[in-house]
């Protein structure tokens, strides 16, 4: 079991940054999916499943076709060179300990597939700006994707909403409340307002304004 004071949680710009993956199968195809959409991600194999293609179509993978058995160290550290990541994810469990071993000697992160590595992609709840990751630190990505699932079902679009409405308020609060500690206080007044909730789920409209009537509320007190 891996010592999980080695892993530390961060969130990472991927921005102008490469990813590359090495084997064109199911694991190198979910790799991709999730990558090419915050790096540029390239993947290196003999053979591509459809939705590699596809995403080579779309323009969002670049595919390099080749057998990473047959290249040797050198050919590896060009194609690696520069990479934020590399993902071995052949077949071969030796293939990927070479691809490792090399980017590790040019102080590039790796995500293994059969251990656990320098990085560990957790499973992902997205809503809007909340982003919230699971991981086990390899011990059992199933439980990762059944507590992702459960957590889907209690962190609703609503959530999306609500941080939308945080944002402006504590737009408007900044303008017209001069303490710190009294514009944290009414944000989590608005959050703890039930009604608010009621109203997110039916409009943001009328959130907003429940939201502005709490906050002059507030402000009148203070007066």
């Amino acid at each position: 079991m891996p010592d999980n004071n080695r892993f530390l949680p961060l969130m990472v710009d991927l921005h102008g940054r490469t990813v590359v993956i090495f084997g064109g199968g199911s694991v190198g195809e979910r790799k991709a999916e999730l990558f090419s959409e915050h790096a540029n991600t390239i993947v290196i194999s003999r053979n591509f499943s459809h939705r590699l293609n596809e995403l080579s179509e779309q323009g969002l993978v670049t595919l390099i076709r080749t057998d990473a058995g047959t290249l040797s160290d050198r050919d590896i550290k060009e194609l690696i060179n520069g990479s934020f990541l590399v993902i071995p994810a052949t077949s071969n469990g030796q293939i990927n300990d070479r691809i490792t071993a090399i980017a590790r000697s040019l102080n590039i992160l790796t995500n293994q597939i059969d251990t656990v590595g320098e990085v560990i992609v957790p499973a992902v709840v997205h809503r809007g700006d909340l982003v919230i990751g699971i991981s086990t630190t390899g011990s059992s990505p199933a439980f990762s994707r059944y507590v992702r699932q459960n957590i889907e079902k209690v962190i609703t679009p609503e959530y999306e909403q609500m941080i939308i409405l945080q944002n402006d308020i504590r737009n408007y609060l900044k303008e017209h409340v001069k303490e710190q500690k009294h514009r944290r206080s009414i944000l989590w007044e608005i959050l703890d307002d039930p009604i608010v909730w009621v109203d997110i789920s039916e409009s943001y409209e009328k959130a907003y304004k429940r939201a502005y009537d709490i906050v002059q509320e507030q402000i009148n007190k203070k007066d």
